[in-house]
């Protein structure tokens, strides 16, 4: 007899990364501290509810620095931003916050070292995106995009000996080493950065859904679909076994016809996705018979980033606690362990 129990696998760890758990507070600490509005340079971080949330408590979102008005106070978003930008910024005499991810932050400076000792870099990741718009902006005449391994055979190169790769954080890892190993190919003498670009976090959640996918008949990433390491979440899933996998935003984007004959479902979520959103889905699917929830875990996550050096500065000044809260008071997000 045919086993009918339904159940599912819940990925750990997911949602919050440090990086986003540190942007997403600084616009909270920001609106407590110097009142609404609180302008913030794009997407704080690639997630819709976590952008209208923070919008209703008075978070102005615009995409670019001249639509900031002149004496106001602006944020930069955790995906990082050329250094015109903070030009612009000057220009206009705003008060900055950068709350720019420290594991960006470190690309950025390698991108800077690597292009002062005049290397040609080779950045792989996706055209347009944030992150790389805005390392690429600290040595635009060194750096070069590299979009995949389909892009490799468009590269061209100064000096075949003094060539290095660097990568926008929140790649696919299978993905990225592809690219890297072709490259290589074409240039031997391709130089690693000092350490992997690719984020911890982006890792780690990209590893429980490997170990769970081949138990999975279905699996739902909460994440919206500007969110690069939130799309590559359903691409590795069904890479590694996963007969169906969705992106969604909200548990009513699940459409009843995904869980026709399903007896296992995997979830997980994206690195910029609030732990509410999850217990969403999982009330969804509990409805539904889906309440046997086992947790796969494939590792443990304990890094806190401190609040940027602007704010920090400001809060005590106004006696204010400079300490992270993590999840993000605003967004309403509680821990599911």
């Amino acid at each position: 007899m045919a086993d009918t129990r339904k159940r599912v696998l819940l990925a750990a760890p997911r949602g919050y990364c440090a990086g986003v758990d540190r942007a997403v507070v600084t616009v909270e600490r920001a609106l407590e501290l110097y009142g609404p509005p609180v302008y913030v340079r794009k997407e704080i971080v690639h997630n819709k509810h976590v952008v209208t949330t923070l919008q209703k408590h008075g978070a102005i979102f615009v995409d670019e620095t001249d639509e900031v008005p002149e004496g106001a106070t602006v944020v930069f978003s955790a995906h990082g931003v050329a250094p015109v930008v903070h030009d612009e910024a000057r220009a206009l005499s705003l008060r900055t916050i950068d709350a720019t991810c420290p594991l960006v932050t470190k690309v950025h400076r390698e991108a800077v070292r690597f292009a002062s000792s005049d290397y040609d870099i080779l950045l792989i990741g996706h055209e347009g995106h944030e992150e790389v718009v805005g390392t690429a902006g600290e040595a635009p005449e060194h750096i070069q995009l590299v979009d995949g391994p389909d892009d490799v055979d468009n590269v061209t190169v100064r000096d075949p000996e003094k060539v290095v790769w660097l990568s926008q954080t929140t790649l696919s890892v299978d993905e990225t080493m592809e690219t890297v190993r072709r490259l290589r190919e074409r240039f031997p003498s391709l130089q690693d950065p000092p350490s992997d670009d690719i984020c911890y976090a982006t890792q780690n959640r990209q590893l429980a859904v490997k170990q769970m996918a081949a138990e999975c008949d279905l699996m739902i990433v909460v994440g919206s679909r500007n969110s690069s390491n939130s799309v590559r979440l359903v691409e590795v899933a069904l890479e590694h076994g996963s007969r169906a996998g969705h992106l969604v935003d909200y548990a009513d984007e699940i459409d009843e016809a995904w869980l026709e004959g399903v007896s296992t479902v995997g979830v997980t979520s994206g690195a910029s996705v609030p732990e509410i959103l999850v217990r969403g889905v999982l009330d969804h699917l509990a409805v539904r018979g889906f309440d046997d929830v086992s947790a796969v875990t494939a590792a443990q996550e304990s890094l806190v980033f401190a609040l940027p050096n602007e704010i920090r500065r400001d809060l005590k000044a106004a006696g204010m606690s400079d300490t992270m809260r993590h999840d993000g008071g605003f967004v309403e997000a509680g821990s599911l362990h």
